[in-house]
C-alpha cells in the first residue's frame, strides 16, 4: 500500500489540516499512484483580494464612531430594501462557497476518499460555530448585555461551510443546483404560509422568538417579541447563497469565467421580479435578496479576476483576505474589551468627534474613525501576512 500525506501549508484558505490518501495500486505501476494523488489547488490572488475587500468593508460598516450618524449607505435597510452595506454579508458567504468549490472539489475530482474531508469540513464549520458563541459569551459579560445570544454572524458562516461543505463532497453539480431552487422556493412557501414578512410577526421571527426567546438580537419584553437577522429559519436560504458560490467558483476553476456576467444578469433580473412578491430583506434573507446579492457578488469576482488574475492588478486586500478569522473576530473581541473597559467613547471624543465636529459636523468625524479602525486592522493582518502567519480555525 503507498500512503501519501498532503501539507496543509500547501492548501487553500480553506484549509483541512492533514488529510491521508491510500491506494492499493497494482504492483509495478507507478503511474496509477500518481493518477490517484489529488492535485495542488490552484489558487487565485483575486479571491483573497475580494475576500479581504468584504471583510474590510464589514470592519467599516460595524463600527462607526458614532451610530446615531452614519451615512445612509453604511447602514443596513431598516427592514425590505437593499443597500450596499445589505451586500456585504451575502458576498462573504459567497466567496466561502467559491473557496469551496477551490479547495476541496479538485481533491474529490482527483480521486480523495471523502470521509476525511467530510470530517474536516464538520471540525472547522463547529470551530467557526464555536468561536462565535465564545464571542458573544464574551460581550455578554464584558460588555454586560441582557442576554447571551447563541446566533449571530460567525454562526451562520460555520453552518453554511459544513451544509455546502458537505453537499461539495457528495453531490454533482446538477443536484446542488436542484438544492439552491429547492432552498429557494420552499423558504419562499413557508414564509408565505406565515402570513406576513412584517417585523415580529413574520414566521422567521416567531420561531425565532419560541426557540430562542429573550437570546435573540432584538427582543421587546413587553410583547414577547423577537428577532434575530441571523436567525434559524432565515439561515437555509443562506446556505443557498453559499451554494451559488460554489457553482461560481467551479465556473472560476475550469476557467469558464464568461459564466459568471451572464449569471449575473439572470441573477440580478430574477432577483429583481420576485422582489415584487417576496421583497429584499437582509433581516429575512429572502429569496429575491439571494439573487440580488448573488448577482452583485459574481459580477465583483469576474471583475476581480480580470482585474488581479489576468491583468495582473495587485491583489488589494489580500492580507484581510489569508486573515479574514483574524481579522473579523480579533477587532469584535478589541471592540468587546474597549466597551467593557469605558473607553470607546473618551476614544472617540478625543480622537475625533471633539475637534473634528465643529469643522466638518457629525458625520464625518464617524465615518473618520471607522476607516481608522480598518487601518489599524489592516496594519495588524499585513504585519501578519509578511511573516507568513495565517490562522485558521
Amino acid at each position: 500500500m503507498a500512503c501519501v500525506v498532503a501539507s496543509p501549508r500547501a492548501w487553500p484558505p480553506i484549509s483541512l489540516r492533514w488529510i491521508v490518501i491510500c491506494r492499493c495500486p497494482q504492483r509495478g505501476s507507478a503511474a496509477s499512484v500518481s493518477k490517484a494523488l489529488p492535485a495542488k489547488p490552484k489558487r487565485f490572488a483575486s479571491v483573497d483580494a475580494l475576500r479581504g475587500l468584504t471583510v474590510a468593508a464589514m470592519l467599516l460598516v460595524n463600527n462607526p464612531g458614532d451610530w446615531g450618524h452614519v451615512y445612509a449607505p453604511l447602514l443596513h435597510s431598516e427592514w425590505n430594501g437593499c443597500t450596499p452595506t445589505d451586500l456585504v454579508f451575502p458576498f462573504f458567504l459567497f466567496i466561502v462557497g467559491v473557496s469551496i468549490a477551490l479547495g476541496i472539489v479538485p481533491r474529490i475530482e482527483a480521486g480523495a476518499d471523502p470521509r476525511p474531508l467530510r470530517r474536516a469540513v464538520w471540525a472547522r464549520g463547529a470551530k467557526i460555530i464555536g468561536l462565535g458563541v465564545l464571542l458573544h459569551l464574551l460581550a455578554w459579560w464584558l460588555m454586560d448585555k441582557p442576554a447571551f445570544r447563541p446566533l449571530g454572524v460567525l454562526p451562520r458562516i460555520g453552518i453554511c461551510f459544513i451544509a455546502a461543505g458537505l453537499l461539495a463532497t457528495a453531490s454533482r453539480p446538477r443536484t446542488q443546483w436542484v438544492s439552491i431552487v429547492v432552498l429557494l422556493l420552499g423558504y419562499w412557501a413557508v414564509m408565505a404560509a406565515g402570513g406576513s414578512y412584517e417585523p415580529f410577526v413574520n414566521l422567521a421571527s416567531r420561531v425565532d422568538t419560541a426557540l430562542f426567546g429573550v437570546h435573540n438580537y432584538i427582543y421587546d419584553a413587553a410583547s414577547g417579541r423577537g428577532h434575530d437577522p441571523e436567525g434559524l429559519l432565515s439561515t437555509l436560504p443562506s446556505i443557498a447563497t453559499t451554494l451559488l458560490g460554489l457553482r461560481a467558483g467551479d465556473w472560476l476553476r475550469h476557467g469558464e469565467t464568461k459564466r459568471l456576467p451572464w449569471f449575473a444578469l439572470v441573477a440580478l433580473a430574477l432577483g429583481a421580479l420576485w422582489s415584487l412578491w417576496f421583497p429584499f430583506n437582509k433581516n429575512l434573507w429572502t429569496s429575491s435578496y439571494v439573487l440580488w446579492t448573488a448577482g452583485w457578488a459574481a459580477l465583483a469576482l469576474w471583475l476581480a479576476h480580470r482585474l488581479v488574475d489576468v491583468r495582473g492588478w495587485p491583489a488589494l486586500g489580500r492580507s484581510f483576505g489569508v486573515n479574514a478569522i483574524t481579522a473579523y473576530a480579533g477587532s469584535a473581541l478589541m471592540v468587546y474589551v474597549f466597551a467593557g473597559l469605558g473607553w470607546s467613547d473618551p476614544i472617540y471624543r478625543v480622537g475625533f468627534a471633539d475637534w473634528m465636529t465643529p469643522l466638518f459636523g457629525p458625520y464625518v468625524p464617524s465615518l473618520a474613525f471607522a476607516l481608522v479602525f480598518v487601518l489599524v486592522w489592516w496594519g495588524i493582518v499585513r504585519w501578519m501576512d509578511r511573516r507568513g502567519w495565517h490562522w485558521k480555525v
